[in-house]
């Protein structure tokens, strides 16, 4: 793992990543919360309203895409403490629909640590049940996370 010499530790870079989901907002859409669970893994708990359903009355893709990048970015972003990362790619597959409840998308680091990282993520339904998955690539990017504000302001 990158860290700065004056890093407090893996902790704090990971309360810092759950203050900087929660400062995006696109999150202010969604009625979701990001737990980092450890390095190279994340956790994104959110609920299903009508608010995000397609013409034919289940959630459209967009959330399922959301949430399966945002999950496996967060995991890939535990093992990077100075940058922010960029989505370079993520392939995402739809396996159920899904009209209402809370849904786990849990992100895992799979490879990469220097200038490109590969995570996955998959969602599941309140029963259990798997209704997507996805694969992506991310790659450091110029942005410090220091200089964002989400990250740096401990008071959100």
């Amino acid at each position: 793992m990158t860290q700065p010499e004056d890093s407090p530790g893996p902790a704090a870079h990971y309360r810092a990543l759950e203050r900087l989901y929660r400062s995006a907002p696109i999150n202010a859409l969604f009625a979701s919360g990001l737990t980092i669970e450890g390095e190279g893994r994340a956790r994104i708990e959110f609920d299903i309203t009508e608010s995000v359903y397609h013409a034919a009355g289940a959630a459209h893709g967009t959330v399922y895409f959301k949430m399966l990048d945002d999950a496996a970015f967060y995991a890939a972003n535990t093992l990077v403490t100075d940058r922010f990362l960029l989505t370079t790619a993520f392939n995402a597959h739809f396996t159920k629909p899904v009209r209402g409840g809370r849904v786990t998308a849990s992100g895992v680091w799979i490879s990469g640590r220097r200038r490109v990282l590969v995570a996955e993520s998959r969602l599941v339904d309140e029963e259990g049940d798997e209704i997507g998955r996805g694969t992506g690539t991310f790659m450091r990017s110029r942005i410090p996370l220091s200089g964002l504000e989400g990250y740096a302001d401990e008071s959100q």
